[in-house]
């Protein structure tokens, strides 16, 4: 849907013009409402120290309706059809080192937890809680900034690297519950080269599904990990899987190339808005 499309509404009309302003717009807004609607389980929150309980009030229950509101969103755009059909734009062979590179680092991070300590109630409680991150998380940022960046004309190396930012800025807040600045640093680096993979994901899979999958896959690794971690000289190496992922994302970046030719400004009819680059 571009910004000419007959029955087009106003409110329809200002995000299929897209840009980068928007993208930053639609992000701030989310950050808020997420954190609005996380009071809601508060209560919960506070009433209970079991630990799956915990991640349930906590973590799922927030982002399952921070993904809930997506969903709405994109429905009231008319943008459903765009985020989770085919990629107007194709990927190359090199980028499935991006999807090689978090399925390796998250494989060798759930090979070494201690699932006995751990217990079945948080690993299922953490595995749903990924699912849900990865699904609100991915469709904000590769979902829908990277189709208002597309919209507004930019060249596909662009298209990731704010995309990736604002992914990154997005966990900023994590400041305001405690983490130490070092940390948070650390972790703004790590989601920026994460972004970056998650965006050739999207790219050389043509889905938005994968990236939601494979990030589905890489919080619970790293939570259960970090907190139930295995005795072993694997789990020193799996432990080293974030610095893999931040020095492939930004190595990654520079080769990014290509840009989703406009329908609106196509001159010629015939010609496809799906390139290779």
């Amino acid at each position: 849907m571009t910004p000419s499309t007959p029955g087009a509404n106003g409110w329809q009309r200002f995000w299929n013009r897209g840009g980068w302003w928007r993208s930053l717009l639609l992000v701030v807004a989310y950050y808020a409402l997420y954190q609005l609607g996380s009071l809601a389980f508060i209560p919960l929150y506070t009433s209970t120290d079991d630990p799956a309980a915990l991640v349930w009030f906590g973590t799922v229950l927030p982002v399952a309706l921070g993904g809930f509101i997506l969903l709405l969103f994109a429905w009231s755009v008319g943008w459903l059809r765009e985020l989770f059909g085919r990629q107007p734009i194709g990927g190359r062979g090199w980028m499935w080192i991006a999807v090689g590179v978090v399925l390796l680092s998250n494989v060798l991070r759930f090979a070494t937890v201690d699932y006995g300590a751990a217990g079945a109630g948080i690993v299922l409680a953490w595995l749903v809680g990924g699912l849900c991150v990865g699904f609100a998380e991915e469709v904000l940022t590769r979902g829908f900034v990277v189709n208002l960046m597309r919209k507004g004309g930019y060249r596909e190396i662009t298209v990731a690297a704010v995309s990736a930012a604002l992914f990154a800025v997005l966990h900023a807040g994590n400041l305001l519950s405690g983490q130490s600045p070092f940390a948070t640093a650390f972790q703004l680096v790590y989601t920026f080269a994460f972004g970056i993979l998650m965006y050739l994901s999207l790219r050389v899979t043509g889905s938005l599904i994968w990236p939601i999958l494979l990030h589905a896959s890489t919080d619970p690794s790293i939570f259960l990990q970090t907190l139930y971690p295995a005795d072993g000289a694997l789990t020193t190496i799996a432990a080293q899987g974030n610095i893999l992922v931040i020095l492939a994302g930004i190595v990654l970046l520079f080769f990014i190339r290509g840009k989703v030719a406009d329908p609106a400004r196509t001159i010629e009819p015939s010609a496809s808005p799906r390139t290779n680059g």
